[in-house]
């Protein structure tokens, strides 16, 4: 695309600050990319990606005329109409969202005598927006504009989801602001949702929660299904045939994980809390979530006995498939709860690492991690766990016992290569 002559500047060069710098340069923008981490900048400037994400390697490479990454704070915003907030804000040991790094920009934001707009790409709390508003006035920067532009992308198809997004939403307090922001996604076809700044912030967390809410429901509805004999992915699909309900998010595992989810929750919990509001449906969607993974080790448990000596294959670290991201992943929570029982502790990851899991091995195969197993556990639903020799992993175990956390794959096929097989939320296995 042609250049339209915006200059914008990135702070951050995570996940999310990464795919807006890219997808903006796609757009036509000249794009400087900052970040705090001197390793990650020289890597960016080496063409390398640090994060695993489908497709940015590529847009990278496409737009690097229009890229460029720094460490220094002055070289980012000279000449930046645009200054887009992309830090993580991780919960606190409170639950509240650690606003440090947000704050960091904002005070490090040099006196520049241009109209500069901030807009604030990470996810924070309700009346973020008015602080930083406040803050900006005691600079003697009331010239400088603030926009609520929230993400919504996935990992694993932020991309898409950038280009291609259900919508967009701007919150400002100046419609000028709002109307430049607005502007830079000229070219992508989505319906624009304007708002004020404090409801462009609720519309982040109220649909993380809608969506963890379903997560929750399906996994609560997959319980009840094991205790009655109903198949949940059965239950799924004639639900989600209803055009009321539809059919993203009903499948059942164990629990959600990831940088967004589990913080956002929490934030959203802590925010109703101070706000004097009970938030009952959240505390149980959070309750509900714990739980799921203390359900995989019952059924270890009622498999094998005691875990104790036993050898536990843990098939996926990253939270979801397609991304390297293990912050939050189900897959921690199970490997240390196994530790703690006393197990043995095998892993593999075809892009994740098990940074932090001491005492856990982690293996290139999964050939390796399920030879010589007690059982494995499915915790990942890559792609690439669907063209395994199932009957051969199962004739190479010790016990095989099979425990699908994700549904991924047919009981009655897996049954017949040998396993005893265990889903979330589906008939009991037959004893073999």
């Amino acid at each position: 695309m042609a250049d339209r002559g915006n200059r914008i500047a990135v702070f951050g060069a995570g996940y999310v600050g990464l795919v807006t710098g890219a997808c903006f340069a796609e757009l036509g923008h000249r794009v400087t990319v900052r970040d705090v981490i001197p390793a990650r900048i020289e890597a960016l400037r080496r063409g390398e990606v640090p994060i695993f994400e489908p497709g940015l390697e590529d847009l990278l490479e496409r737009n690097r005329e229009r890229l460029s990454f720094t460490l220094d704070v002055a070289e980012a915003i000279d000449g930046a109409e645009f200054v887009y907030v992309a830090v993580g804000t991780p919960p606190t040991y409170s639950g509240d969202a650690d606003l440090s790094a947000v704050w960091t920009v904002i005070d490090e934001l040099p006196a520049v005598d241009h109209r500069v707009v901030v807009a604030m790409k990470s996810t924070v709390p309700v009346g973020t927006g008015e602080k930083v508003r406040h803050r900006l006035d005691e600079r003697g920067l009331a010239h400088v504009g603030y926009v609520s532009n929230p993400e919504f992308t996935a990992e694993g198809t932020a991309v898409r989801d950038f280009m291609e997004p259900d919508r967009i939403v701007v919150g400002a307090f100046d419609e000028a602001d709002g109307d430049a922001v607005e502007g830079l996604h000229r070219g992508i076809e989505a319906p624009v949702v304007r708002s004020d700044v404090a409801s462009a912030e609720m519309i982040k967390l109220a649909a993380n929660a809608a969506l963890m809410t379903r997560i929750s429901f399906i996994n609560e509805i997959a319980n009840v299904c094991e205790a009655t004999g109903a198949d949940v992915v059965k239950v799924a699909e004639g639900i989600g045939h209803d055009r009321r309900i539809g059919k993203s998010f009903l499948r059942a595992g164990v629990g959600f994980g990831g940088s967004c989810f589990p913080k956002d929750s929490l934030a959203l919990k802590q925010l109703a809390a101070s706000s004097g509001y009970h938030f009952q449906v959240l505390n149980a969607v959070i309750e509900v979530n714990e739980l799921q993974k203390r359900r995989v080790i019952g059924k270890l448990k009622q498999r094998l006995g005691a875990l104790r000596g036993k050898r536990i294959a843990l098939l996926g670290l990253a939270f979801k498939p397609n991304t390297d991201d293990t912050r939050e992943a189900p897959a921690f929570v199970l490997a240390g709860r196994l530790l703690a029982e006393g197990a043995d502790v095998v892993a593999w990851d075809p892009v994740a690492h098990a940074d932090g899991l001491h005492g856990v091995e982690q293996v290139g195969t999964v050939d390796e991690a399920t030879r010589g197993a007690d059982a494995v556990v499915l915790v990942t639903e890559w792609p690439e766990l669907a063209d395994v020799d199932w009957a051969a992993v199962a004739a190479q175990m010790r016990t095989p016992l099979f425990v699908d956390g994700r549904n991924m794959l047919d009981p009655e096929t897996m049954r017949a290569a040998g396993f005893t097989y265990d889903g979330i939320g589906r008939a009991a296995a037959v004893e073999r």
